[in-house]
């Protein structure tokens, strides 16, 4: 019998990273070294006290029953942390915990838009903000982040008849691949043209705590009118290095919030409570290792980006977030082809650019998740195999 699939399909082709980890294992077979900067998975271990609240309510029968909904001890959990660490104030009905901020930027789509409707997504940006648009038949226009713009979308040049039809808008700072940082300034615009247009902002929150030279990280909901025009996603993944067991939370507009509640009611019944004790855990513990994670994230960027400055490959720092976006050296042109060389001659693995939009192109993102020493083997290890001096 021939198995006929849903034309949607269609649009999942094997994924970019599949490809790399293929030629990562045939050298790995062949006993070369591979330096894996492609993929963002923290290299950190969770502190004691988060993995002690897992084990320990793991260990009660009596959780592992339905949860239905957050605690009383989560929803406590993420006000105090919002309120501690931006100001922001959160009722009851303001927030919602989801298994990581991919699946729930999947699924939000379906509570706010219909097939034909306009998403607006950045480029270059993280592949998962199409996805939900895209499984709901809504149509992705891409908005341009452009490093003579400071890699900020142009709000006051942007199209209003685009604009006035896009149903909801993605941004994301610190910013996936690129690395850059949004000022305070940029957020009363956002929101401003978010009123005047009608559109809904979801904001990607992941890297607030992954912000180097001096910078404080934000909340969008930090600023006035925020709540009236969106949602924020604030993920534990990278913040507690707790990538696997998938917490994060959707903050804000309380209608969007309540029908995003709605919709998951018929298709989830609530987060495994051991995860959610774990999550009370590290909002409400110790701190001390987010900070000390920062320094560490930071002097792994200065030494890979000073690294490669210093043998001739202009790749600028970055302002926040575990990734580094590098132009391509001179002579090369094709991101995907210069992984592949890169990785043949000096064992790097990172991801080509044109993974996260068409402006992606020219580009490579390295993740920041080697220790220092290791990212100054990487910088021999490009400098002796020569592919700053073009192709073999």
């Amino acid at each position: 019998m021939e198995i006929k699939f849903a034309r949607r399909m269609d649009g999942f082709e094997p994924g970019i990273f599949n490809v790399l980890d293929e030629r990562k294992n045939e050298r790995l077979a062949q006993g070369k070294p591979v330096y894996n900067l492609s993929i963002g998975t923290p290299d950190f271990l969770p502190e004691s006290h988060i993995v002690e609240a897992l084990a320990q309510a793991a260990s009660d029968p009596a959780n592992y029953r339905y949860s239905l909904g957050e605690t009383a001890e989560l929803t406590q959990a993420v006000q105090h942390w919002y309120k501690r660490r931006y100001g922001v104030e959160l009722a009851e009905n303001e927030l919602m915990a989801v298994y990581g901020s991919q699946e729930g930027l999947t699924h939000i789509g379906w509570t706010l838009c219909d097939p034909g409707d306009v998403v607006l997504v950045p480029d270059p940006g993280y592949p998962i903000f199409e996805l939900g648009p895209y499984l709901c038949g809504a149509s992705c226009v891409h908005y341009p982040l452009l490093k003579e713009n400071d890699y900020l979308p142009d709000l006051e040049h942007f199209d209003p008849d685009l604009a006035k039809r896009a149903r909801f808008m993605v941004v994301s700072y610190p910013a996936n691949p690129l690395g850059a940082a949004a000022p305070d300034e940029f957020y009363p615009r956002l929101i401003e043209f978010a009123q005047k247009h009608g559109i809904v902002i979801l904001h990607d929150n992941a890297y607030s705590e992954i912000i180097f030279d001096g910078r404080v990280g934000k909340s969008f909901l930090s600023f006035d009118g925020a709540k009236e025009v969106g949602v924020e996603f604030n993920s534990l993944s990278k913040t507690y290095n707790l990538t696997g067991a998938r917490v994060s939370f959707v903050v804000g507009n309380r209608e969007i919030v309540g029908a995003f509640k709605r919709l998951r009611s018929q298709i989830d019944y609530g987060m495994f409570l051991p995860i959610q004790h774990a999550a009370a855990a590290a909002l409400n513990g110790p701190q001390d290792s987010v900070e000390r994670n920062r320094l560490e994230y930071q002097a792994r960027r200065d030494a890979l980006c000073g690294g490669l400055r210093s043998i001739g490959w202009e790749v600028p720092d970055s302002q926040g977030s575990m990734f580094v976006w590098a132009p391509l050296p001179a002579g090369y042109a094709n991101s995907v082809e210069f992984c592949f060389e890169l990785l043949d001659r000096t064992g790097l693995l990172c991801t080509p650019g044109s993974a996260f939009g068409p402006l992606g192109e020219g580009h490579v993102r390295f993740a920041l998740v080697r220790p220092v020493s290791v990212m100054k083997e990487i910088v021999a290890a490009v400098e002796d195999g020569g592919i700053l001096e073009g192709r073999a």
